[in-house]
């Protein structure tokens, strides 16, 4: 085989004439680096056909990697961070590597603590909600956990996106992408979460300007779409069903169809780079709001940002947007009422103590037990030592023997906490000064 063109572009551009028979990736690399005025080939990373060319034992022609006439190859620059030294990388990758270990055991305790029934140690709750704000019950509580702590880790890896920390964020995306993986597929199959993640992901390997994760994006966005079709319906129908007809998926498939594109276009698929970034184009467009629009909406004392998205969802009509800005009001207001409901039942969950598996009290079993009269203390009591057994604690209750020593052991416990709390007032007057002899 004689001489043939390769299209180069990136680092640098042009045609290069080579011998597809003789030549290697070394020496590619070589005459690529000399003309980009890199400072030596170790500096140029080369991609084609969606596939980063490697070196390998050095022996390997270009056409037996499967570089072909006309073929087309990206150049990019490796671009080493010469101002830490080799201690300091070590030391703030250590300590990179401890603060993800941090973050996924609280992400995993937190996840644990609020879906096995255990009382939260904070005041607050997290619970699982479907795109119409209902609570929902998603498998098993193994399956909650692995969802709520696959949720948490996405949420912090998105606040690292925002951040632009892209390689702290695709560490946690990995970890939530590992969390996910631990719930039942059939669970996972009903919510968008996961392609929503796997979409975060690639995006993190474009900002990061690796090449060398170009095959995995191509496989992940697939995965990607094919999830947020199962999730969402043909066509988006079943999502829009629930949104009343409102276009909550536009942007998601913005995001996806660009990301589709790109990739396409490095992979040298050109036909379906442009389709993929034409329609992605046409979203963009229709995401765009008019001025007047806005300024209506914001004239009705909204603030800018919230008629955005609600004139985005609507397809841009004005009364749609304005019948789903009160719509969120009212949810809002109705989600924190729940919330000061709930923030109240753990507060009370945590004045009747833990069962001896370290699980909060059952509210609903204590309510049933209280409206056939029996006395609600009494009641949580027996609850908590039986494990929030219903029978169990009725048999206790309705024994004379042992109601009388649940109602012993309440009175102490009364009695504790009376002290401790005076114990604790002494001790702060003491510390503004007075002598003890005085405070007691």
């Amino acid at each position: 085989m004689g001489m043939t063109k390769l299209k180069i572009g990136g680092a640098w551009s042009g045609l290069l004439e080579v011998e597809l028979d003789e030549w290697t990736v070394p020496m590619l690399r070589e005459e690529i680096s000399k003309r980009s005025g890199c400072a030596g080939p170790h500096m140029i990373n080369l991609i084609c056909a969606g596939r980063v060319l490697k070196d390998g034992d050095g022996t390997e022609k270009l056409t037996q990697l499967g570089v072909k006439n006309n073929a087309k190859i990206l150049a990019t620059r490796v671009n080493p961070d010469h101002g830490k030294s080799l201690k300091e990388e070590l030391l703030a990758e250590e300590e990179r590597s401890s603060r993800l270990s941090r973050l996924k055991a609280a992400a995993t305790s937190l996840a644990k603590r609020h879906a096995d029934g255990s009382l939260p140690i904070e005041d607050f709750n997290l619970e699982l909600e479907n795109q119409s704000g209902e609570k929902v019950q998603l498998g098993s509580e193994t399956d909650q956990q692995a969802i709520m702590m696959g949720l948490m880790l996405h949420a912090n890896a998105k606040q690292l996106i925002r951040m632009q920390n892209y390689k702290d964020a695709l560490e946690v995306l990995t970890m939530g992408e590992e969390a996910f993986s631990l719930c039942n597929p059939k669970v996972i199959e009903m919510i968008d979460n996961v392609p929503i993640l796997q979409i975060d992901m690639v995006w993190c390997y474009f900002m990061l300007r690796d090449i060398s994760w170009l095959s995995v994006a191509g496989l992940r966005l697939a995965k990607a779409r094919e999830g947020i079709e199962r999730a969402h319906g043909k066509e988006s129908s079943r999502v829009r069903i629930l949104q009343g007809g409102r276009h909550v998926e536009l942007a998601l498939h913005l995001r996806l169809e660009l990301l589709e594109g790109v990739i396409a276009y490095h992979s040298g698929k050109l036909e379906k780079s442009r389709e993929a970034l034409t329609s992605a184009q046409a979203k963009y467009l229709q995401l765009q709001v008019s001025d007047e629009a806005l300024s209506l909406l914001m004239g009705m004392g909204y603030k800018e940002r919230d008629a955005k998205r609600a004139l985005r969802m609507n397809n841009q009509d004005v009364q749609s947007a304005v019948d789903f800005l009160v719509e969120e009001k009212a949810k809002k207001a109705l989600k924190r009422e729940e919330d000061i409901r709930r923030q109240n039942e753990i507060m009370e969950q945590k004045r009747y103590g833990k069962t001896p598996l370290r699980k909060a009290v059952d509210l609903k079993r204590l309510n049933e037990l209280v409206s056939i009269g029996f006395e609600k203390e009494l009641a949580a009591e027996a609850l908590r030592r039986n494990e929030n057994d219903t029978q169990k604690a009725l048999d206790d209750l309705t024994n004379p023997e042992t109601n009388s020593s649940i109602q012993i052991d309440i009175e102490s416990r009364k009695r504790k906490r009376l002290r401790q709390a005076a114990d604790a007032a002494i001790e702060e007057l003491i510390s503004m000064g007075f002598p003890r002899a005085t405070g007691t």
